[in-house]
C-alpha cells in the first residue's frame, strides 16, 4: 500500500503544492527555531469576518498537507494587530461617544465599550476572535502585538529598524504621495502626554541610545525609546519586521495586498530575515460582482452562512479555486452543500491516491466522517416546499420511508441538513416561489404523467420513476426535454429549476406525488396546502 507521504509528494491539490514549496524553502530541514511557523493576521478594530475564517482555514489546510510531507514540527500564530490606533468609531458598537474620546489611541489602551469583563476594546475583540476560531476547532496560538511590543520581544528587531532606518525609508518613500513623504516615518511614537499613536516626522534618531526625537501634540519636543512599547511601526514595516523577528515561514494574503507583501519582503530582508513563502488568494464578490467590504456590509457573513448550512460547506467554498474571484451570496449555499455531500459520498470508495485529492480530506484533516449521503440538500429543500414543513419531524416521516435505515441518531449530518433546509426554504425559497397552471398545450403531458405515476407501484425507485418522466417528455410535443422538465418545475414546485424528478417523487412518495399532479391539473393553488 502506498504511504500517505508518498501520495502527498505527488498530489496535485493546491495545499500540497503550497506545502512542497515550503518544504523546498526549508531544504527539508527543521529551522533553527525548532519548527516551521505559519501565520495569519487580524485587525481587531472590528469583529472577525468571513475573510478571517477563509485565511485561517486555508492556512490550516496547507499546514496539514505539510505535516503529511515531513516530520518537521509546525506552529500556527494568529497575530492580532491590537496596538494599532483607533482611526474611526465602528458602527456596530455601543458607547460611541466614549470611543470618540479615545480616537488615535492603541486599541488595547481604550476602555471596552461593551462594558463586560475585558480590560480594553482590543481585549474584547481579541476574545471574540479566539471564540470565533475555537468554535471551528482550529489548532492555533493567539499572539498579541501589544504583548510583543511591551514585553520586549520585538526590541532587538526594532533597534535594527532604527539602525537601518534610511534603507527602509528608501523602500517606503517612493510608494507615497508628495505630502505624505514630508511626515512619513516607519516609527509611530505613542505620545506620553495623550497616549495617542502619532504619525509625525522624526526630528532626530539616536541609534546608540535607541531613541527617537519628535514633536508631541502640544508642540514640544519629546524623546522616546523605540523599544518597550513606546513606539510601534507603520503596518507595512511592521509586517516585514514581524516576519524577520519571528521567523515566519508561511503566510497567505489577499490580492489587494500584493504590493504590501512586496514591500514587507524587502524590509524583512533589510532586517536580516527571509520573507515567508506566500499564497495570494482572490477576493470575494457579492451578487452584483462587487468586492465584499466590511464597511459596505455587502456579501455574506460567517454567521449568516452558518444559519443555513454546516461549517464544512463553508470550508469547501474556501477550498475551491482560491485564486479565482468568487461570488459569495445566499444562492451559493445549496450548491456548495451538495458539492460537499457529493465529495463526502465519493471518498469512501476512492483509492488512496484520489482520497488525498478529495476536498473533504483537506476539510477534515485527513479523516472525513463516515456517513451515507442519503439525500442532497436541494432535494430536501424541495421536500420542505412540497409538504410545507416547518418541523423536522414532518420531514423525517418522508425520509424514513425513503431511506428506512436513516434516523437523526444514526445520521447526524442529515439531521443537521434537515434543520438547515427548513430555515433556508423559509427565508429564501418560499418568498421566490411562483406557481403556474399548465398551459393547454402542456396539459396532455401532465395527464400522461399522472397516468404513469398511477401505474407504478408505491415502492418504485427513483430511477424507474425518472425513466417514465423522461419518456413522457420525449413523446410529447415539447421543443426539448429541458422545456418539459422546466414545465414540471414551474407547475409542481413553483420554480424554474429543480431536482431530479424521479428522486423527488420517490422521496415525497408516489401517493403524494400523484395527488400533487392531480391538484395541478384541477387548477388548485399549490402554494397552499
Amino acid at each position: 500500500m502506498t504511504s500517505e507521504r508518498a501520495l502527498a509528494e505527488t498530489a496535485k491539490a493546491w495545499p500540497f503544492d503550497e506545502a512542497r514549496k515550503l518544504l523546498k524553502r526549508l531544504d527539508g530541514k527543521t529551522p533553527d527555531k525548532g519548527y516551521a511557523l505559519f501565520e495569519t493576521g487580524y485587525g481587531p478594530s472590528g469583529l472577525p469576518h468571513i475573510g478571517t475564517f477563509g485565511e485561517v482555514v486555508r492556512t490550516t489546510m496547507v499546514r496539514h498537507a505539510f505535516q503529511s510531507l515531513c516530520d518537521i514540527p509546525t506552529r500556527l500564530f494568529c497575530f492580532s494587530d491590537d496596538m494599532d490606533g483607533l482611526r474611526k468609531v465602528p458602527d456596530n458598537v455601543p458607547n460611541k461617544e466614549m470611543l470618540t474620546q479615545h480616537l488615535g489611541k492603541p486599541l488595547t489602551s481604550i476602555p471596552d465599550p461593551f462594558g463586560d469583563e475585558h480590560e480594553s476594546f482590543g481585549a474584547h475583540n481579541n476574545a471574540r476572535l479566539r471564540a470565533f476560531l475555537d468554535a471551528f476547532g482550529f489548532d492555533y496560538e493567539f499572539k498579541s502585538s501589544t504583548d510583543f511590543y511591551r514585553s520586549g520581544r520585538f526590541d532587538a528587531a526594532l533597534l535594527t529598524v532604527l539602525e537601518r532606518y534610511e534603507e527602509i525609508m528608501q523602500v517606503m518613500l517612493p510608494t507615497l504621495g508628495e505630502e505624505r513623504r514630508q511626515t512619513y516615518s516607519p516609527f509611530l511614537p505613542i505620545s506620553p502626554k495623550t497616549g495617542r499613536v502619532l504619525q509625525v516626522p522624526i526630528l532626530e534618531r539616536k541609534v546608540e541610545a535607541g531613541t527617537i526625537v519628535f514633536e508631541d501634540e502640544d508642540g514640544g519636543k519629546a524623546e522616546l525609546p523605540v523599544t518597550g512599547g513606546h513606539c510601534k511601526l507603520q503596518w507595512k514595516p511592521d509586517w516585514g519586521m514581524r516576519w524577520a523577528a519571528l521567523g515566519v515561514d508561511y503566510e497567505m494574503s489577499g490580492k489587494d495586498l500584493i504590493e504590501s507583501v512586496r514591500l514587507g519582503a524587502r524590509i524583512c530582508k533589510i532586517l536580516g530575515g527571509q520573507p515567508p513563502e506566500g499564497f495570494t488568494y482572490e477576493l470575494f464578490l457579492d451578487e452584483q460582482g462587487e468586492k465584499i467590504s466590511k464597511s459596505k456590509g455587502n456579501g455574506l457573513s460567517v454567521e449568516e452562512w452558518l444559519t443555513y448550512a454546516p461549517p464544512e460547506s463553508l470550508s469547501l467554498f474556501m477550498y475551491q479555486k482560491p485564486r479565482a474571484a468568487k461570488r459569495l451570496y445566499f444562492d451559493a449555499i445549496p450548491r456548495t452543500v451538495d458539492d460537499y455531500l457529493s465529495f463526502l459520498a465519493k471518498f469512501e470508495e476512492e483509492p488512496a491516491g484520489k482520497q488525498v485529492e478529495n476536498p473533504v480530506w483537506h476539510i477534515h484533516g485527513g479523516e472525513p466522517p463516515r456517513e451515507p449521503a442519503h439525500l442532497s440538500f436541494s432535494l430536501l429543500l424541495n421536500l420542505v416546499g412540497a409538504c410545507n414543513a416547518d418541523a423536522p419531524e414532518v420531514l423525517w416521516g418522508f425520509i424514513s420511508r425513503y431511506a428506512p435505515s436513516a434516523s437523526p441518531a444514526s445520521d447526524p449530518t442529515l439531521a443537521k441538513l434537515v434543520d438547515y433546509a427548513i430555515v433556508y426554504y423559509r427565508d429564501f425559497v418560499k418568498p421566490a416561489k411562483r406557481y403556474r397552471a399548465p398551459t393547454p398545450e402542456e396539459r396532455p403531458a401532465f395527464q400522461d404523467l399522472l397516468t404513469e405515476l398511477e401505474a407504478l407501484p408505491d415502492g418504485a425507485d427513483g430511477e424507474t420513476i425518472q425513466n417514465r418522466v423522461y419518456e413522457i417528455g420525449k413523446r410529447e410535443t415539447f421543443p426539448s426535454l429541458r422545456d418539459w422538465f422546466r414545465a414540471c418545475y414551474e407547475v409542481l414546485l413553483g420554480q424554474e429549476q429543480g431536482p431530479r424528478l424521479g428522486s423527488f417523487f420517490a422521496l415525497y412518495g408516489l401517493p403524494e406525488s400523484r395527488a400533487l399532479v392531480a391538484r395541478a391539473l384541477a387548477g388548485e393553488d399549490l402554494a397552499r396546502t
